[in-house]
């Protein structure tokens, strides 16, 4: 959790955490056999029995842009008759 809060690499994790390959496969293990989800569900199920958890959700409106690369793409005529364009070469 060190990682995520601090953003840091795996590499300039603490001493006292040990070997950072150690914590990787460690972590990396914990992904793939559900740890992670099943401690959470258990974390979020205490919270909620005692009343400590807030299920309210904020939703951002932001806008995302295209790439720079990706905003002037060549675009094919519209053969489909459907108002759409695809990019070059793509089939509909």
């Amino acid at each position: 959790m060190f990682r995520y809060r601090t953003g840091c690499a795996w590499r300039d994790l603490p001493v006292e955490f040990g070997p950072w390959q150690t914590v990787w496969k460690r972590h990396h293990r914990f992904s793939l056999d559900g740890t992670w989800d099943r401690i959470l569900t258990a974390l979020q199920a205490r919270a909620d029995a005692a009343g400590e958890l807030d299920w309210t959700v904020s939703v951002d409106s932001s806008i995302s842009r295209v790439h720079q690369h990706g905003a002037t793409a060549a675009r094919a005529p519209d053969r489909a008759g459907d108002g759409t364009t695809r990019p070059e070469g793509r089939a509909g």
